[in-house]
């Protein structure tokens, strides 16, 4: 099934607009219908049932809301007044992504636990390494941008304790918090939620930074598997950027992943932590047919722990964007050869 949704307002213009918009980026999760008279928005609504309708102040005063389960209000700044018709409200004069963005978060709050239609399962990659300041960050954008290249739908996901985002990306797209009060109930759709993100840096869908640090620490096991396969299941690839710890959530995700990128570098640090993880650990030997060794920073020397391994050059940048994005491409050509 897909989530039946109504717009009605006297903006021919604006419907035209967003249903055209919707029926390019979303039309796999949204039915989308529309009005522009009093007269045709009684017609609809008297003949069929809808799960979101958001409609104009002039328009849902006339409105039989009995057969809408999210009713929600088109607001401008023309109808400052009007905020109290119904409990919620989109804004209209923005860009159309958002508006979308923000309707599909509404209503998957409000939704359940539905089955959506065409899950994908799409492969997940996980990136870690036991050491800090590897680049681990800019490996796991570089692998998520040569996805996306090739023109595949890719989400990438950091569950680090402190996120870097920030630093990569110029758009703000929705706070991980967002998801985090869905997980382990049925009140939200995690899915819904995440299908709403638009694409926001070279065809990469994300989710920023938690609200506070407690939103991360306190996600369990459980969490983190719903958390991983939801992504997964609206997407071709996912990427999840993991922290430089191998706790039982990090295990979680290298349990859920088709492939993992273990990043070191030169370092003596890197080195010794690597052979720490490998000799210390029993979870080297159940993950090691995964694993794609990444020699970052243009390490030439180092212990040889895959058949599969990726070089990358050393990028003398502090524009991360630029660094994540020249590696993109030095990613491809190793992954073609």
């Amino acid at each position: 099934m897909r989530v039946k949704t109504l717009i009605a307002t006297s903006d021919t213009a604006y419907t035209q607009h967003i249903s055209q918009y919707i029926s390019e980026y979303h039309a796999n999760i949204i039915e989308v219908s529309v009005c522009n008279t009093v007269e045709h928005l009684r017609n609809t609504l008297s003949a069929k049932r809808y799960d979101v309708a958001f409609m104009d102040a002039d328009l849902i005063k006339e409105a039989d809301l009995s057969g809408v389960k999210l009713p929600l209000l088109l607001w401008s700044h023309q109808d400052a007044t009007e905020t109290s018709i119904v409990p919620g409200r989109v804004i209209k004069h923005r860009r159309i992504s958002k508006t979308v963005s923000d309707v599909l978060e509404k209503y998957a709050k409000v939704s359940g636990n539905i089955n959506l239609p065409e899950e994908r399962a799409g492969k997940i990659t996980a990136v870690w390494s036991p050491a800090g300041g590897v680049g681990k960050t800019s490996v796991a954008l570089a692998c998520a941008t040569a996805f996306a290249t090739e023109e595949k739908e890719v989400f990438y996901l950091n569950l680090e304790a402190f996120s870097s985002i920030p630093a990569y990306f110029q758009e703000k797209s929705k706070s991980i918090s967002a998801v985090f009060e869905m997980l382990g109930t049925d009140s939200g759709n995690v899915k819904i939620l995440t299908q709403g993100i638009c694409d926001m840096s070279n065809g990469i869908k994300y989710l920023c930074s938690p609200e506070n640090f407690d939103d991360m620490s306190i996600l369990s096991v459980e969490n983190v598997r719903e958390l991983v396969t939801c992504c997964a299941d609206t997407t071709d690839e996912l990427i999840v950027d993991l922290s430089a710890v191998c706790d039982a959530r990090t295990r979680q995700v290298f349990e859920l992943a088709d492939n993992i990128l273990l990043i070191i570098d030169n370092t003596d640090s890197s080195q010794h932590k690597l052979m720490q993880f490998m000799t210390q650990s029993n979870v080297f030997e159940c993950i090691k047919d995964k694993i794609t060794l990444i020699k970052n920073k243009g390490t030439t020397n180092c212990v040889s722990i895959s058949e599969k391994s990726i070089s990358l050059p050393h990028v003398d940048s502090a524009d991360t964007q630029f660094v994540y994005k020249t590696l993109a491409g030095k990613f491809a050509e190793n992954k073609e050869n």
